[in-house]
């Protein structure tokens, strides 16, 4: 019988790619390539009696091209320099790195009266979510909380269609919608790190079903939309009533399965974890709970280890900009000391990557980030950064021009009456 032995487990970073026979039994024949959840893969042997190994060479770089993250990643790595102007851009942007996040998930009732709705969100979160930001604790923390809010809106009226005695959320309506719920959301800037937000709305009876088309005007299979750095938002309508139901409010259980593998989807898009373009007949082994395999994990690591390195230059940069106007500053040692620190680590991390140590070299970039902010934001620094000479004379100038009108009288006076005193003294003479 012809098999493979299990693989070893394969470092962070690093991809095994297995070539099998062109008669192998290992993959069904009408399957060429077979890519793992962990960091491997299968190719299949291609046809031809020409140069084999040239072919099959150029066949593991296709899937190795597929799995890694190349030079054509890096403009993506670093979205916040891509023109907005690009066909695309605006949805891929990604959130940027942070050391954590906090994921909230809100579920909107507006209508109570009529809907008693009820989701098992502890549940869900523990089968669906905890395993992918589990995936994702190597790049940052993650705190998880929900809520419910009642009489909360969407703030846009739908249009009826009779057609389909439905009504519509048209795509342009759309970025109308976040602001008027984000209000009763609760503040994010008492929060530390960025906050991904996940709705789920359950339409007033009055708006009942409510769908969502896209700009073609076809409707979006999940019935939900996503808005880059912010969230998502899911609409779940509820079936309509029956003849022996009379009394409000009905009772409404939400199928989690169906919103969860929604948002689990907006989740990946909001940290820029998009499907790539595989090589053509791959099969692509499902990930399963995790929701994320182990090479797109890389991948990610790639991206944001270039966005810290990218950050860090960019902070430093305008720090000495920023201090070389001012005339009067004083740096101090442990200014200095994180300046030389970030410096230094940020060069660690663009070495380690270079010698495919990825995990390292993603650790070394976080280093360099924290060191870059403390220097920054160091409170030494910031009185002068916020007060140069300008704004000081523009502060004291008011306090002590009254102080100052009288005195400068009395010198002139003063000299005055020394000079009287001088000619008089001559003319005596």
């Amino acid at each position: 019988g012809e098999g493979l032995l299990p693989a070893q487990e394969a470092a962070v970073g690093s991809l095994t790619i297995y070539v099998i026979p062109r008669n192998s039994v290992l993959l069904p024949q009408e399957v060429p390539i077979y890519i793992g959840k962990r960091r491997s893969a299968v190719v299949r042997a291609p046809r031809g009696s020409g140069d084999v190994l040239a072919a099959v060479d150029a066949q593991v770089r296709e899937v190795a091209r597929a799995m890694s993250f190349s030079l054509d990643s890096i403009a993506e790595a670093l979205s916040d320099r891509v023109p907005l102007g690009q066909p695309g851009a605006e949805w891929k942007r990604p959130f940027k790195s942070s050391l954590g996040y906090e994921v909230t998930f809100s579920l909107l009732n507006p209508d109570p009266r009529a809907h008693s709705v009820h989701w098992e969100i502890e549940g869900a979160i523990h089968r669906y979510v905890d395993p992918l930001l589990g995936k994702l604790s190597t790049l940052a923390k993650f705190s998880v909380d929900s809520q419910i809010l009642y009489y909360a809106a969407l703030g846009v009226t739908p249009r009826f269609d009779a057609a389909s005695s439905s009504y519509i959320l048209s795509a342009h309506s759309l970025p109308h919608v976040i602001n008027p719920v984000e209000a009763r959301l609760g503040s994010s800037a008492s929060s530390l790190y960025p906050v991904l937000n996940f709705l789920l709305y359950v339409p007033e009876r009055l708006h009942s079903p409510l769908y969502i088309q896209d700009k073609d005007g076809a409707s979006v299979p999940t019935n939900a939309f996503h808005s880059p750095r912010w969230g998502g938002i899911m609409v779940y309508n509820v079936e309509r009533e029956t003849a022996n139901e009379t009394s409000l409010p009905r009772r409404v259980d939400v199928d989690m399965t169906r919103v969860m593998e929604v948002f689990l989807a907006q989740l990946r898009l909001l940290f820029g974890i998009l499907p790539g373009p595989l090589p053509e007949g791959a099969i692509l082994e499902s990930p399963g709970n995790e929701g994320l395999c182990d090479w797109e994990l890389d991948r990610l690591l790639w991206a944001r280890t270039v966005e810290n390195v990218a950050t860090v230059s960019t902070t430093l940069t305008s720090l000495a900009q920023l201090l070389g106007k001012i005339s009067n500053i004083v740096i101090k040692d442990d200014v200095a000391s994180q300046v030389y620190h970030a410096v230094a680590f940020a060069q660690e991390a663009l070495a380690e990557l270079s010698q495919g140590r990825l995990d390292s070299a993603f650790q070394a970039s976080k280093a360099a980030i924290n060191a870059s902010e403390r220097a920054f934001f160091d409170p030494s620094l910031l009185h002068l950064l916020y007060f140069p000479d300008d704004q000081k004379f523009a502060i004291y100038i008011p306090l002590f021009l009254p102080m100052a009108v009288p005195i400068l009288l009395s010198l002139v006076k003063i000299g005055r009456e020394m000079r009287q005193s001088k000619k008089a003294a001559i003319k005596v003479d």
